[in-house]
């Protein structure tokens, strides 16, 4: 109780400093950077990065036979290493059915329904995590490169909104954190710039893999905010301004944090 009272009052603190200003390109910085040498280590070894169970549950599942279709990711794509390379860097995207923006949890789940005539995987289940892991580990050291189109330029600006707004009981938004005080320290932790460079990751706190959207719903709880739905269309916007907001950086999924 002492703890959160302690964040509640340094949260309120940082309320008071000002607007929040945008990072400029050159001093982004991924989380890892503020990590040490020994997490560091271990989420570049795919051998000690506890994320790669799940991406061996994901192999596993590409290339097993799903659905009234009795097909598998294999089947349509091929091998993942050489199918799925880029592709994660990319998402979210503006499906062009929907022509709302998409994740790629939801892309792999739009594969499943209407590919493989195969029930959805329900968020943050171990299936789907572990899909997700293995279609994003193929674009490890690739630019973060998503689309900025007439279609897609809306619902970044929407993203941006949501970004700098205001909200919960501290009346706080994710701007004045990760844009305006990076680096200091809230609650014993450095405050990170919030790219999301490695999702989905094993989080040392979570001992278990997550993705993005369960990060966000962690940081709005602790902003006394009420957490968007998994899969809403304001979840998706955010991830999608935050990933326009990485464009350029390195892709490091799957991620370690502590």
């Amino acid at each position: 109780m002492r703890r959160g009272l302690t964040s509640a009052i340094l949260a309120w603190s940082l309320a008071d400093i000002g607007a929040a200003a945008d990072i400029p390109p050159d001093d982004r910085r991924s989380g890892t950077t503020v990590m040490g040498p020994a997490l560091q280590a271990m989420q570049n070894d795919d051998s000690g990065n506890p994320a790669g169970l799940w991406l061996a549950d994901g192999q596993a599942l590409w290339d097993e036979r799903n659905g009234d279709a009795d097909k598998s990711c294999a089947d349509c794509h091929g091998a993942a290493a050489t199918a799925m390379k880029g592709v994660a860097t990319r998402y979210p995207a503006v499906d062009p059915v929907s022509r709302q923006p998409i994740d790629l949890e939801q892309r792999i789940n739009l594969c499943r329904t209407t590919r493989q005539k195969a029930p959805a995987l329900a968020f943050e289940s171990r299936e789907l995590l572990s899909l997700t892991a293995l279609v994003a580990r193929q674009s490890r050291g690739l630019p973060i490169a998503v689309a900025v189109t007439p279609e897609s330029r809306p619902f970044i600006d929407a993203g941006n909104a949501l970004f700098h707004r205001r909200q919960g009981q501290l009346d706080l938004s994710c701007a004045q954190c990760h844009d305006d005080n990076w680096g200091r320290h809230l609650g014993g932790a450095v405050i990170p710039q919030g790219h999301p460079t490695g999702y989905p990751l094993y989080r040392l706190e979570w001992q278990t893999l997550g993705s993005l959207q369960r990060r966000l719903r962690n940081c709005m709880a602790g902003m006394r905010a009420e957490p968007y739905a998994y899969g809403s269309p304001d979840a998706v916007r955010l991830e999608l301004y935050l990933m326009w907001r990485a464009q350029g950086m390195t892709w490091e999924a799957p991620g370690l944090r502590p």
